[in-house]
């Protein structure tokens, strides 16, 4: 089975000013050489009614932070494309899953990988609830592993600092934890997609 890629290095991003503002377009690879270049994201953490949270490992192949775990799903908009048609678009190309989503925040941050470049986001967090017994079906190239934790296992892998998780994982995560404990409560309450 020939598995489609989703990912490309031209594909074009949306650069911003810190106010959301289009300053312009850049490629993907050119936005995250060196400093990076200030430009859209989003992260989506995907929770179940028992209140677990979906998690992956990026894949091996990734130019910035393989192999490390995240979130359930994250990507940036593309020129020309709203934040809604792009986590969309996203949640079917890493998952294979649809789900309704509520925007909670968003906020700036910069972190560098070694030599291979950085991360300069303006990136949109969003939850969504689907059960656990949906079909994920992920792309190999974009996700090595994932699963579905515990919160509470997730606070402690996270406060032994083992150096597995992306730096704007950590930054999301403490948020969720602490901002928007409620929001996510209500999330793991709502209706859950099956697929």
């Amino acid at each position: 089975m020939r598995v489609q890629q989703v990912s490309f290095d031209s594909e074009r991003l949306i650069l911003v000013a810190s106010d959301d503002s289009v300053t312009g377009h850049a490629s993907k690879r050119m936005a995250h050489l060196g400093s990076g270049m200030l430009h859209r994201a989003f992260s989506i953490f995907l929770f179940s009614p028992t209140g677990k949270v979906l998690l992956h490992r990026r894949s091996e192949n990734k130019p910035l932070w393989p192999g490390y775990w995240t979130n359930s799903c994250c990507s940036h908009p593309r020129e020309g494309e709203s934040y809604d048609q792009a986590t969309r678009r996203r949640l079917r190309e890493e998952l294979g899953v649809e789900a309704p989503l509520q925007r909670l925040y968003r906020f700036e941050y910069q972190a560098y990988y070694a030599e291979a470049g950085a991360e300069h986001e303006l990136c949109t967090v969003y939850v969504g609830c689907i059960a656990e017994s949906a079909p994920v079906s992920c792309n190999p190239l974009e996700i090595a592993a994932w699963g579905w934790f515990d919160m509470q296992q997730v606070d402690e892998l996270v406060a032994a600092d083992n150096g597995a998780f992306t730096p704007w994982f950590l930054l999301e995560w403490s948020r969720l934890r602490s901002d928007f404990a409620e929001a996510v409560a209500a999330c793991c309450q709502g209706p859950a997609l099956a697929s």
